[in-house]
């Protein structure tokens, strides 16, 4: 480089007024970050002006080796290439630069060269960088999503909704994304650049991240760690202690902190709806519009014969994804729009544990041709189910297949508020619709149906009846046996109480009765199955499930009669207080109780708290045991950092009584201030008064 006076003597990358722009403020104010296919101006200040014949070249570096060159045109092109502009005022220089909307997303290092008339580098600036993200506010980015409020949602709401329990009564919890926190951006690109994929091939890897199909597919692969340097190890039964249990998180960002700061070694534990919520806050932090699914009697089809077998004694709850919106142009059209991604390690995608993106189209119509995943996809929301019984001499007997169990209630939150959405029917057609059966013929081979005869009602009809109860208390469970027939029907019937998790574990048996009824013609029996918390302390698991199965034999009948259901025991709530308004930078205290509703005392208590743009997770252990009917009071002092309606999360846990759950709302305003004094009538002005203020 030839000895040249210094033309550039700073550069102002103008990040307040650009991220304000590219819709990412929340993410960071003083570091550059923009989204492709939309512009940005950085400012050079100079010494004089730019000699003639004398021009600028920008040159642009992705990777940690500058794997990636990429030199910005003078002037726009055609549409798929960098391009800048400039514009000089005295001493200072306006640089445009546009991306284009298929840019590779990523931490860009800048470089601005000052080129003599033979071509020879005069000066160079090139300590600065910048990252890149998606964008869908962009018409021409693959990821453009129409809808502002569903923007607003889906990339820039910090908190969300998961849906749980069974579909009958289902229940939710909020969790905290927090996609906009701290350098949640930068491990979001430390979980890509530790991809397998990355590691095999930096620059290769780096090359297609212009493609949300591509880095969808990484994300999906590295919230688990099955097979790669992973956030998240899954596991579906106790012991937690060797980590965190998965229904203890209430947020994102703890996880993703720790898996980076022990040097991206996978956190314990998670399961499906931590997975997904993981992923969620890394999409949405991409720019990848994105929610989060729960679909109820999920199925898990190991064969791919798009049935599920049961031997009497399985059952289905919920299971948990995220949806991802994206145009597919890898595909026939008609694929556009939501997909599917799946980070929970169940079956492997091209000899990697992960699943998707599906779209969502496909899955409906029955299309499982398309990429990736569409067979598994499809028989988790609309498989049948082929019930067995088991004879006295070992051979198994087909009685009943089941249409209608899998897939119900499919959810997701609201966009208009703290609500579930109902997406059942863009999954599946109406259950047991000519279409829906249409749909399944054309996906796959039909089921055989049961023999004739136990196709037809038969005389007795079972049923289970239950009240919501409450965990800790002790509770009926009412089987009714009910005789359509013209005689009296003598039968056994079998009740069976146990404890189950959320993915039907069975973790034993807490009451079990057989006895012989009789049944009158044209009545009704009914018999009770008290279940006392004794009974059921010592094996319910973490998730609060209580399964209760009912069997009937009959002479007469076609077949024995089974029918199940899944109670959820209710958790009592913690309360939270945050009295007063609340200012960004100024402290606020919330106040947080929480009565022990069992017959027992709690030991080790500890209360979690977390809050996008509130606080950072942080617990707080109470001291001594909690006796039953105590209430135990903490107040917390914290300063908000960000402006915005907030989520005040807590989990209270203990030996004896875990995932106990709190939120309130808190809004945090800017603070306003005085810089200048009244003048006032007194002061040798005229006598008006002004007030001036400026943000904090």
């Amino acid at each position: 480089m030839a000895n040249h006076k210094g033309l550039i003597s700073d550069v102002d990358l103008r990040s307040r007024e650009n991220n304000s722009a590219h819709h990412t403020r929340e993410i960071d104010q003083k570091r550059l970050i923009v989204r492709r296919g939309q512009p940005f101006s950085i400012t050079l200040q100079c010494n004089g002006s730019l000699r003639p014949r004398h021009h600028l070249d920008l040159v642009l570096h992705l990777g940690k080796r500058d794997e990636v060159e990429i030199k910005v045109q003078k002037e726009r092109g055609a549409g798929d290439k960098w391009w800048f502009n400039q514009q000089g005022a005295q001493d200072e220089m306006l640089l445009t630069l546009h991306s284009p909307a298929d840019a590779i997303i990523g931490r860009y290092s800048l470089a601005v060269l000052l080129m003599s008339p033979d071509g020879r580098i005069l000066e160079k600036k090139d300590k600065m960088s910048f990252h890149l993200l998606y964008n869908p506010w962009c018409k021409d980015d693959v990821v453009y999503l129409p809808d502002e409020t569903q923007l607003q949602e889906y990339i820039m709401n910090e908190d969300g909704i998961i849906y749980m329990g069974t579909w009958e009564y289902i229940k939710s919890t909020h969790w905290n994304y927090g996609q906009f926190e701290d350098y949640v951006m930068d491990i979001c690109f430390e979980v890509l650049n530790n991809s397998n994929d990355a590691l095999r091939n930096s620059q290769m890897d780096i090359e297609q991240r212009f493609d949300p199909v591509y880095v969808s597919r990484i994300i999906a692969a590295m919230v688990n760690s099955n097979d790669d340097r992973g956030v998240l190890t899954g596991r579906w039964t106790e012991p937690y202690s060797d980590g965190v249990a998965p229904y203890q998180w209430t947020g994102s960002v703890p996880i993703l902190r720790q898996w980076s700061k022990a040097g991206v070694r996978a956190v314990k534990y998670g399961q499906c709806w931590v997975f997904a919520a993981v992923a969620c806050t890394v999409l949405r932090c991409l720019g990848i519009p994105t929610r989060l699914i729960t679909n109820f009697s999920s199925a898990h089809d190991v064969d791919g014969n798009l049935s599920i077998d049961f031997l009497l004694d399985e059952n289905l709850n919920f299971h948990c994804w995220v949806e991802s919106w994206m145009r597919r142009d890898d595909l026939p059209k008609g694929n556009d729009g939501w997909q599917v991604l799946d980070p929970t390690p169940q079956e492997l995608s091209n000899g990697v544990f992960r699943c998707g993106p599906c779209p969502v189209t496909a899955i409906k119509e029955g299309n499982l041709g398309v990429k990736y995943d569409a067979p598994f996809v499809f028989a988790e929301v609309n498989a049948d189910i082929i019930h067995w019984i088991v004879q006295r001499n070992g051979q198994r007997r087909k009685i009943r297949v089941d249409h209608a169990t899998v897939g119900r209630n499919i959810s997701t939150k609201s966009v208009y508020g703290d609500f579930r959405d109902d997406v059942t029917l863009h999954y599946k057609y109406p259950e047991g619709s000519k279409k829906e059966r249409e749909v399944y013929e054309k996906a796959g081979r039909r089921v055989t149906d049961v023999p004739s005869e136990s196709s037809e009602p038969g005389r007795l009809q079972l049923s289970i009846k239950h009240a919501k109860p409450v965990f800790g208390t002790d509770f009926d469970v009412i089987i009714e046996v009910k005789n359509e027939g013209d005689q009296d029907a003598h039968v056994q019937l079998t009740m069976l109480a146990m404890a189950v998790t959320y993915s039907s574990l069975h973790r034993g048996n807490c009451q079990r009765q057989t006895t012989t009824v009789m049944v009158p013609a044209h009545k009704a029996q009914q018999e009770v199955l008290r279940l006392r918390y004794d009974d059921y302390a010592q094996c319910v698991s973490d998730d609060h499930l209580i399964r209760v199965k009912a069997f009937v034999e009959a002479p007469g009948e076609n077949e024995p009669l089974l029918t199940v259901t899944d109670i959820p025991l209710s958790r009592p709530e913690v309360f939270i207080q945050v009295p007063g308004k609340a200012f960004v930078c100024e402290q606020v205290k919330a106040s947080i109780s929480f009565t022990n509703p069992l017959p027992v005392p709690l030991k080790g208590g500890v209360f979690t708290l977390e809050g996008a743009g509130l606080l950072s997770s942080t617990k707080i252990h109470v001291s001594g045991d909690i006796s039953p009917g105590q209430t135990v009071s903490i107040v917390v002092s914290f300063s908000p950092m960000r402006t915005g309606v907030r989520k005040l999360l807590v989990d209270f846990d203990s030996d004896r009584l875990k995932d106990v759950k709190g939120v309130t709302t808190v809004v945090v305003r800017k603070k306003y201030r005085n810089i200048f004094p009244e003048i006032t009538e007194s002061s040798h002005f005229l006598p008006l008064t002004f007030v001036v203020w400026f943000f904090c």
